[in-house]
């Protein structure tokens, strides 16, 4: 199945190590920059990805760890990312950020891309645990069904009958089997308003919610694939 991917311009940089995913320059597209917020000026013709990191980043910095599940490779997440040949855009949240209101920002940042001519197709916002619930809400806030999201460990029975979190949009979620703090988005999907292009896979690495802490194959290979609306 990973070989399907790699015929892709944007994947063509998986090479895989003891079960990492580790970046190589692909021949078909040039690396994407890493930037702190939407350009002003953005280009029509590039993708624009926008990662929501966990809340261990607003707590520790940009290179926490985990007693449980060691480093949060956040820069290595990034680097790959954009490695593919997206922009990528992605900040360190103030510790105690309001999910909702960092919902809201988000969703005006996706406004901003769709305003200055990028293609709705072209923008994905992915989130990971509390960042996977900020996407959530910008999700809801946008409903707009062309934007492509992805959340990783990102529910739980948090989501069950709130009505900030009526996600709208192209969705896919991926949750690890071991993960307790992450678990299936079913309950979310199940009580949105309106139907959409909904989808989750479920991986097996052992690693709990620190399957999400650095670059893996086994979630960066469908988010991809989902991004690029294989």
């Amino acid at each position: 199945m990973i070989h399907r991917f790699l015929r892709s311009p944007w994947l063509c940089f998986v090479a895989l190590a003891g079960g990492l995913l580790l970046s190589a320059e692909p021949a078909a597209a040039q690396r994407g920059a890493i930037l702190g917020d939407v350009p002003t000026q953005p280009r029509a013709d590039a993708r624009y990805l926008i990662y929501l990191h966990g809340r261990i980043v607003e707590e520790q910095g940009p290179r926490p760890t985990d007693e449980r599940f060691g480093p949060y490779e956040y820069q290595q997440i990034l680097d790959t990312l954009a490695a593919s040949g997206a922009e990528v855009v992605a900040e360190v949240r103030p510790k105690g950020t309001d999910f909702r209101a960092f919902g809201a920002r988000v969703a005006d940042q996706v406004r901003r891309l769709l305003a200055a001519g990028v293609p709705a197709e072209q923008i994905a916002v992915v989130g990971f645990s509390k960042g996977g619930a900020i996407a959530i809400v910008a999700s809801a806030l946008l409903a707009d069904s062309r934007v492509s999201f992805v959340f990783l460990g990102a529910c739980g029975d948090w989501v069950k009958g709130r009505d900030d979190v009526d996600v709208r949009g192209r969705i896919l979620s991926i949750y690890e089997a071991s993960d307790e703090l992450g678990t299936s988005c079913d309950p979310l999907f199940a009580q949105a308003s309106a139907q959409g292009a909904h989808r989750e896979v479920r991986i097996t690495t052992g690693a709990g919610h620190g399957a999400f802490y650095r670059p893996r194959s086994e979630w960066l290979v469908p988010l991809f694939g989902w991004i690029e609306r294989r």
